[in-house]
């Protein structure tokens, strides 16, 4: 049902593989979802690098690349395509075509099918063995085995075993002449390995004591054994395929589902398991797992994604394994594990959360594994800093018995030190890496900035000057300068180095009330310091006076004469602003004193103008002496921009 053909490259990988682990480049594991309804088979083509998935219920075939991204789906007249089976040159794919009773050719170089085989009743599964194309057949209670001669006439040969009560599913060992086939759903489980080398199938043994609703069965490389996935045990059996007695056991959980064995006879064994791990990763003969997989939920229950029915495939090399999932909603995905037949290895590292520079720290960790790691395991270590942002290789770690290492470093430089701790990996362990920070205390530097709490004039250009004090290497000042309003935004207003007396000054022009700031960013051993001033802006307010009849000079003011018939306009002009009113004061002058009389608020129309007139029977003005002035009260005028500013006096009387 799977690849089996280790080719030249493969077998040099296996000769070995702690070099070419090693020096292999890393991947990422990949998660993708798939346009399937169900499973029947899947199977790897290590030359092109695709993934072959079948769809019994849809009656396709998808083909993905290795991270599942789908390259194209094979959908003519498939109905019912469940099995699959790669030739050793991966030059073809075979797949069991249920529905039509035949089995379907496909050519792997253009994925595409090329003959067709008609076979008997519903072949369900296919395997490569003793120079033949095997198929198990045949509906209910008509189970059955034959063959294709995949040479000459592709002259088929049924009725090989008619024991079987439904169509079996059928494994073998690539080149072998032995072929072991199990009977699917059946409780107790039925087994049973056949001698095919002389292209009929002669039955060697069987038994029925494979557990109950078999799942998956696989056959090692070297022909040995058969493991097998049942819902019951709750582990992944293993039996010789000479007698079919019991030879050892790989330890997974409930229901397993599935099996799966690299050329180098690595085991994956994957359980039907909301719960608990779904897939373990086993060296071969050895019944602990030197790894786990835990898929997780896509769907809308407290159950994770589970693994389909024969979902596990490997790639030719060992690189990679590939798992077929669906979640609660029935949503199919291809994930791809990297190099999974290495056991995972965990590191940490532990830094003191704080430390003064220059002086030594010690940081400490741990390196640790499901298996034993090599002795003296070493681990790299990079320190990180502002000095060395791209890192700083320190002298390698060994690797104390017991898994824990240490080594003290004097960070040169302060604020952030990171320190990142690595395993390269080896043959039989995942790399890993772990890292850890440190504060690493810096100085204060001295930073000023002048004119706070002053105001000035509106439109006055004002000269801000910060200065900074000693620092390392960092002598670069941001000047920011944010004025009042919101539709003002904060704005940098002038970047540099400071100058030999440590000054970097920036001119503003002010007409609103601005806060200034000045920022020095750090270095690697002064802190970052930021200082700021806020200054007032006044606004600029004119009045002018129309109306009378004549201006002079008089009571040492200037003052405008009106007819008691006429109503004065007084015209004030100040900077616009969202909602702003001048203050309108008004008062009179009696017996050597000027009493308040009134004052009253006037919108700004958005010109920045404002009339008011003076009205009234003035008859009773007449000989009185007035004046009027404009105000822009900071929060009173309607807005908080500017500061508090008193227009000029104007004076005015009424005559007959």
């Amino acid at each position: 049902m799977r690849i089996r053909t280790v080719t030249a490259a493969t077998t040099l990988a296996v000769l070995f593989s702690s070099a070419a682990l090693a020096a292999a480049p890393a991947y990422a594991d990949t998660t993708a979802l798939l346009p399937v309804k169900s499973l029947g088979d899947i199977v790897v083509d290590g030359t092109h690098q695709q993934v072959f998935i079948s769809d019994p219920v849809n009656g396709k075939i998808v083909v993905t690349d290795y991270s599942g991204t789908v390259l194209k789906q094979l959908t003519t007249n498939l109905s019912g395509v469940s099995g699959l089976e790669l030739s050793a040159d991966s030059g073809t794919l075979y797949a069991a075509v249920q529905d039509l009773d035949a089995i379907a050719v496909i050519d792997t170089a253009t994925d595409t099918e090329t003959t067709r085989y008609t076979v008997g009743d519903k072949p369900r599964s296919v395997a490569l063995a003793g120079g033949k194309l095997w198929f198990g057949y045949g509906g209910a209670a008509a189970g059955n085995i034959g063959s294709v001669d995949l040479t000459g006439d592709h002259a088929v040969a049924l009725n090989q075993d008619n024991s079987w009560y439904q169509a079996p599913v059928l494994d073998a060992a690539p080149g072998s002449g032995t072929l072991v086939a199990g009977a699917p759903g059946q409780s107790p489980v039925e087994l049973a390995s056949y001698d095919v080398s002389s292209g009929t199938a002669t039955k060697l043994a069987g038994t029925r004591d494979a557990g109950s609703n078999l799942g998956d069965l696989q056959v090692t490389p070297d022909g040995k054994d058969v493991v097998v996935a049942s819902g019951a045990p709750y582990y992944h059996q293993v039996f010789k395929t000479s007698d079919l007695n019991e030879d050892g056991k790989y330890t997974s959980t409930a229901y397993p589902n599935s099996v799966a064995i690299a050329p180098d006879g690595t085991v994956a064994g994957g359980s039907f398991a909301w719960y608990d791990p779904d897939v373990y990763i086993f060296h071969p003969g050895s019944s602990e797992a030197v790894r786990t997989y835990d898929f997780p939920n896509t769907g809308n229950t407290s159950g994770a994604d589970t693994l389909a029915d024969a979902g596990l495939a490997w790639a030719p090399d060992g690189s990679r394994l590939f798992a077929v999932t669906y979640n609660s909603e029935d949503v199919y995905s291809l994930r791809e594990y990297d190099s999974p037949g290495r056991a995972a290895t965990t590191l940490t590292v532990n830094a003191p959360a704080s430390a003064t520079r220059g002086k030594q720290l010690t940081v400490t960790g741990t390196l640790s594994s499901t298996t034993a790691l090599p002795a003296g395991a070493q681990v790299t270590v990079v320190r990180t800093d502002l000095d060395s942002p791209a890192g700083k290789a320190l002298p390698a770690v060994t690797v104390k018995a017991d898994g824990t290492y240490s080594f003290t470093d004097t960070p040169p430089a302060g604020g952030k030190v990171t320190y990142t701790v690595s395993y390269a990996g080896d043959g039989e362990h995942t790399a890993a890496s772990a890292k850890d920070t440190v504060d690493v205390s810096r100085a204060k530097p001295a930073l000023t900035l002048n004119n706070n709490g002053k105001v000035y004039a509106y439109g006055k250009d004002v000269k801000f000057t910060a200065h900074l004090g000693t620092t390392y290497k960092n002598r670069t000042v941001e000047l920011w300068a944010d004025p009042a309003g919101s539709d003002k935004p904060n704005k940098l207003a002038k970047s540099g180095k400071v100058d030999s007396h440590g000054n970097l000054s920036v001119v503003l022009d002010l007409k609103r009330d601005t806060k200034v700031t000045a920022k020095f960013a750090g270095d690697a051993r002064w802190q970052p310091r930021s200082v700021s001033s806020t200054v007032g802006a006044k606004v600029s307010v004119s009045m002018a006076v129309s109306r009378q009849y004549k201006s002079k000079k008089a009571w040492g003011q200037t003052y405008s004469y009106f007819h008691k018939t006429k109503n004065p306009l007084f015209t004030t002009k100040m900077p616009y602003y969202r909602g702003r009113a001048q203050r309108f004061d008004f008062q009179v002058y009696y017996q050597g004193t000027w009493y308040a009389d009134t004052s009253k608020y006037f919108a700004l129309a958005t010109s920045g103008v404002s009339q008011v007139e003076f009205t009234g029977n003035h008859k009773g003005d007449v000989g009185w002496r007035f004046r009027v002035r404009s105000d822009y009260i900071d929060g009173a005028s309607g807005d908080t921009v500017n500061s508090t500013t008193y227009g000029a006096w104007k004076y005015f009387t009424f005559t007959s």
